[in-house]
């Protein structure tokens, strides 16, 4: 299994907090890395693309899986990890291929349900639903006057 972290790269190695572009080439290379990673040989692992929101309920986890089988998809939590795997088949000129895609995501087992996580799959997208923990959600507090 491999774990897979994002950080924000900086620009060649020299962090600046003052340029807007800085980290634009790092990212723009990792882009270029994710989406043709996959592509590169049958034996390859890539990394699918994912997306984290949240509201006042739940977070959510959106990967991308175009062309992946709804049986072909699996999802778990372990140690404090979200694992998300999925093998894609292409069948080219009586040849068949098939390319693994991964991807681990931090998920702190104290700020989730776990009982209640729920994954759906439509039309290439796959969305996991972590509801929050009472104890986790935001709570207003209203300020007296003295």
């Amino acid at each position: 299994m491999r774990i897979v972290r994002y950080n924000y790269p900086s620009y060649r190695g020299v962090a600046s907090s003052r340029s807007p572009w800085s980290g634009l080439e790092g990212e723009i290379d990792r882009l270029f890395e994710s989406a043709l990673g996959d592509f590169a040989d049958a034996s390859s692992v890539g990394r699918c693309s994912v997306n984290l929101y949240e509201d006042k309920d739940n977070t959510y986890v959106r990967a991308e899986l175009p062309g992946v089988d709804r049986a072909d998809i699996g999802v778990e939590l372990v140690d404090g990890y979200l694992n998300i795997r999925a093998t894609r088949k292409n069948c080219e000129g009586g040849r068949e291929e098939s390319f693994a895609l991964n991807r681990s995501v931090c998920v702190p087992d104290a700020a989730v349900q776990t009982e209640k996580i729920n994954a759906a799959y439509e039309n290439g997208v796959l969305t996991v639903t972590l509801p929050k923990r009472e104890e986790m959600k935001p709570r207003k507090v209203t300020v007296a006057v003295n």
